[in-house]
């Protein structure tokens, strides 16, 4: 493969002129519909698992499904939309499977409880198996649709953009600026507690309000991922692509594989490096990203699943979330001139990764502040946990935002690095990308699997996993300053990637 441009004996043409940037922005809307769906997994999702009954330290073994579908799906999907001929376009037939996909998904996911107890679970009893399994199919048919509508909606912008590397950008930057709107409107829909009164039906015997505003959330979910999509494909066509013989021809089975490994043996160092270093990134993001809410409603708020006060902590932590959408964002439109200012994105990055580290370590402060001045009240003739003070709020809240810093790096950087690291190897770009998505999704593994043991090791909750990340952090950030190499200078920093 020479750099991306010939894909077996597929003809790929890199044309000179690109489409009008309307279409650009309607392709690239379609992130914020998906990443819509991801605030609300982030935000919401593990302490609806927990009150279905899954103990917390086995919760996080059901967001495997991400980082595996992000190893498998991700690479055959982009490999095969490369290789489609399909009348309707290469990229288009997968955009919108992933968002039927998406659509069956976040409906079984939201009447999990309901179907579990009209199955035959008891609506009395903490675990309800039948709703467990339910929401497991639900929530791993999800992530693999989100995978099949993220890599064709990036490689279809850059179809539309030609060959035009500044409106490649371009599409890149309305792609994430996308991202964060999604993740913004996602996050307030989370905190917003009342929010299943525009949808009545959707509280049940089965389904409390928590319940019922995640169904509800899930509606609107669905109906601005179907909008964009069907906006997008209807009004952005695509050229049909047809093998060098004109004929439309059969791929091997697992090639995608064969050549993806085969890629490993012709990366450069420097592409090793980054793989190093943005494996601990991920190793220090993911704790966070699995237990950031639930965080807030147990060790901040000092509640328990299903109760008054971890309901306020989960919804705080969704606020927080929010906060954090605002920071990255801002952040992603300075980060070019930052880090010229810093003296280039591998200082940035080092800086970064430092930030993270101490606000990682900051949750032990705030938590242990917490419960050094948390307040209780006599309900039902026990003890049960008061509001935390503004400064305990404020504190926590701040952590998220401040994270924000940091993410937007994470979302930018490894994936432009990686881009300019491709060229100098015989590696093309498409498959440097998919390793590196590779570098992402095994620590995902990792976490997902040794995160609750871990935890319940040390006496359970959520801190020790946030001590583990704060040390890959700053491990990560360390190797960034010492070991990465610096890209070209007249390297311009591009945005993109996604959380899975």
């Amino acid at each position: 493969m020479e750099n991306g441009n010939k894909l077996g004996a597929f003809q790929i043409e890199s044309r000179s002129r690109s489409r009008p940037l309307w279409q650009l922005v309607m392709v690239a809307a379609i992130a914020a519909g998906v990443q819509f769906g991801w605030a609300l997994q982030l935000s919401l999702l593990t302490p609806y698992v927990q009150l279905l009954g899954i103990p917390h330290a086995w919760s996080s073994f059901v967001w495997l499904c991400g980082p595996i579908s992000g190893l498998i799906v991700q690479p055959v999907v982009g490999y095969y939309s490369d290789r489609c001929t399909s009348r309707f376009g290469r990229r288009r037939p997968f955009i919108f499977g992933g968002a039927i996909f998406v659509a069956i998904a976040v409906f079984l996911i939201g009447y999990a409880a309901d179907i579990g107890v009209a199955t035959g679970d008891n609506a009395g009893k903490k675990t309800k198996p039948r709703a467990v399994a339910i929401f497991v199919v639900g929530f791993w048919i999800l992530d693999v649709a989100n995978n099949m509508l993220q890599g064709p909606c990036r490689a279809l912008l850059a179809d539309l953009s030609g060959s035009d590397s500044s409106r490649i950008r371009t599409g890149n930057s309305m792609f994430a600026f996308f991202m964060a709107v999604g993740n913004i409107l996602g996050y307030a829909a989370g905190s917003y507690t009342d929010l299943y009164k525009i949808a009545p039906f959707t509280k049940t015997e089965a389904c409390d309000v928590y319940c019922a505003n995640l169904k509800t959330c899930f509606f609107i979910s669905i109906a601005l991922l179907l909008s964009v999509t069907i906006l997008a494909l209807i009004s952005v066509g695509e050229d049909v692509y047809e093998n060098e013989d004109g004929h439309k021809e059969e791929t091997r089975s697992f090639a995608v594989f064969r050549d993806m490994f085969g890629a490993l043996k012709e990366l450069s160092r420097p592409m090793w490096i980054l793989l190093l270093v943005t494996c601990l990134n991920w190793v220090a993001w993911f704790p966070f990203f699995l237990f950031d809410t639930d965080w807030m409603g147990k060790e901040v708020f000092g509640g328990e699943p299903g109760d008054k006060m971890y309901n306020m902590g989960v919804h705080a932590g969704a606020l927080g979330l929010l906060l954090n959408s605002v920071v990255l964002g801002g952040t992603s439109l300075v980060l070019e001139p930052l880090a010229r200012g810093l003296g280039g994105v591998k200082r940035v990055w080092g800086m970064v990764n430092i930030i993270l580290a101490v606000c990682l370590s900051m949750t032990v402060l705030v938590t242990k502040y917490a419960e050094h001045h948390r307040r209780f009240e006599l309900v039902d003739g026990g003890e049960s946990a008061m509001k935390p003070s503004n400064a305990v709020v404020g504190g926590a809240l701040s952590v998220f935002a401040v994270l924000g810093i940091p993410l937007s790096v994470t979302f930018s950087i490894p994936f432009a690095l990686a881009s300019t690291f491709s060229n100098d190897s015989t590696v093309g770009q498409g498959l440097s990308l998919g390793v590196l998505n590779m570098a992402i999704v095994i620590p995902q593994m990792f976490v997902s699997v040794l995160a609750g043991p871990w935890d319940e090791l040390f006496g359970g909750g959520n801190l020790p996993a946030f001590v583990m990340g704060s040390m890959a952090a700053a491990i990560s950030g360390l190797l960034a300053f010492t070991i990465l190499p610096s890209p070209p200078s007249d390297f311009a920093i591009g945005t993109g990637g996604a959380m899975h």
